[in-house]
């Protein structure tokens, strides 16, 4: 049976032709991702790390927002998949002197694009791509403004697979910012969909929306209780660079409301693992000790993200629309 297409990620077959968001993946998808991340970690161990899967195509990096990770992680991923890589200077190119979106995908378009790999600070812009592109050329969402982060929700989701194998007896509680987070969305609808037992919310009510609940999630307003017999701690950055107005006194009352600190962290279960996307801001939503300890898995977490975006893009090029 043909699926219906109501989901500008898939083909008519069903198949993943572009990654915009996590919502409305199934389980049987964001698995398959998850499994060719696996076969890719091992690359980085080998003495010449590159795969043949997207030799003589070409990835265009498109960050209209400023990004070190996510960006650096997708040049990596893409070269070790044998890609052309170009990462456009959006400050320098013709976007910054008033040419439109997608004027500036007609124009890349032209010189034989294969993948685009977006981020932009309007939320909804690589949806807007997608339904502009030719059939043979996939779009990757590499952050769109509040909205979605689906390959940094996927790394996440292999983080924890990795670590704790199964969902399904999992408590997983994200602390922080969810107002202003698009990582925190994409996780929920990552983790309600693979099966996670419970997901929690936690955070000053400033900073948590008023329909969380309706995401199928618990919402907590205090960190202690929210993080009570955790099996999973992501803690979200504060985003002032998002916020309008005071939402909070001052970043040293919110660590000591909010921040994760090792006694804090007690009150998880003792193998609980901690995460976070990044950038860290210590001694804001988290305790240096945290970071560095042994319950953190944030460095991995990045490790796992060049696999992952390997996985995402090879998938996403062997499906055709």
């Amino acid at each position: 049976m043909l699926y219906k297409r109501n989901n500008p990620q898939l083909n008519q077959n069903g198949e993943l032709i572009h990654l915009l968001s996590t919502e409305g993946l199934s389980k049987d998808i964001l698995t398959h991702i998850l499994d060719t991340a696996a076969s890719f970690v091992s690359v980085s161990d080998r003495e010449v790390k590159k795969v043949p899967l997207l030799r003589g195509k070409s990835v265009f990096n498109l960050f209209f927002e400023n990004s070190t990770r996510t960006r650096t992680t997708f040049d990596i991923a893409a070269t070790r998949l044998s890609a052309d890589v170009y990462t456009l200077d959006i400050a320098r190119s013709s976007a910054a002197k008033g040419e439109s979106l997608l004027d500036t995908i007609a124009n890349l378009s032209a010189m034989a694009a294969d993948i685009f790999v977006v981020r932009h600070s309007e939320s909804g812009a690589p949806y807007l791509i997608a339904q502009h592109v030719a059939p043979h050329v996939h779009v990757v969402n590499a952050g769109d403004g509040r909205h979605a982060h689906p390959t940094q929700a996927l790394l996440d989701m292999y983080t924890i697979r990795h670590y704790k194998k199964d969902f399904a007896n999992l408590t997983v509680a994200i602390v922080g910012d969810v107002m202003h987070s698009r990582v925190a969305r994409s996780d929920i609808h990552a983790l309600t969909t693979l099966g996670c037992a419970e997901v929690r919310v936690v955070g000053p009510k400033t900073l948590v929306p008023a329909d969380m609940a309706h995401m199928g999630v618990r919402v907590f307003n205090n960190l202690e209780e929210g993080i009570q017999g955790c099996d999973v701690v992501i803690m979200l950055r504060l985003q002032n660079e998002r916020m309008s107005g005071a939402l909070l006194p001052s970043s040293q009352e919110y660590f000591q409301s909010f921040g994760l600190t090792p006694e804090k962290l007690q009150l998880a279960k003792p193998d609980a693992i901690v995460m976070h996307p990044g950038p860290i801001n210590r001694g804001v939503e988290i305790d240096s000790a945290v970071v560095d300890g042994q319950q953190s898995v944030i460095l991995p977490q990045v490790t796992f993200g060049i696999a992952v975006r390997m996985a995402v893009m090879s998938i996403v090029a062997g499906n055709e629309a």
